[in-house]
């Protein structure tokens, strides 16, 4: 597995490239350039979001990033290429059956299949730790989006109007 620095990333056109997410794995298609071909999903917070091409540096949004090889793909570059450029504009994001992960190895092996879906529901364990990170994660999202602060956080005060 290959790391970027700073949304770099030395990978062959075609590569299946990953990013943490807090609890999961994004995932998407290198299209060359320094473009990513991703289900945006769930990525940008609670909208659901279509397949985009997108900037290396966006994909990555700030975090490593790194080429994920899970044996031979069944197509060449250029044709892994085409089939995730093929559904650019999709809008059909399901978390259990169609998620970033479904849509990869989809690009690459002509099979949907999200190995981090299996393993949720074999593993209730962790499971439940994914779980309660996005639950975080949402309830972050939820107060950033609001302008929200906890009691006692710096700036409380002022956001909540009160002075």
């Amino acid at each position: 597995m290959e790391e970027s620095a700073y949304g770099r990333l030395d990978a062959p056109m075609g590569s299946h490239i990953v990013t943490p997410r807090r609890g999961y794995l994004h995932h998407g298609i290198y299209v060359g350039d320094g473009r990513v071909v991703h289900y945006a999903g769930l990525c940008h917070g609670f909208h659901r979001g279509p397949v985009e091409e997108v900037a290396l540096s966006r994909f990555a949004d700030g975090r490593p990033v790194w080429i994920q090889s899970d044996g031979v793909p069944n197509f060449d570059p250029q044709e892994t290429v085409r089939r995730a450029r093929s559904r650019l504009g999709e809008d059909c994001y399901r978390l259990f059956t169609n998620n970033c992960e479904h849509f990869c190895e989809w690009c690459l092996h002509g099979t949907p299949r999200s190995r981090q879906v299996e393993a949720l529901l074999t593993q209730p364990g962790r499971a439940l730790r994914a779980m309660i990170g996005l639950i975080a994660w949402a309830m972050e999202l939820t107060q950033e989006h609001c302008g929200i602060m906890r009691a006692g956080c710096p700036g409380s005060a002022r956001r909540s109007g009160a002075r």
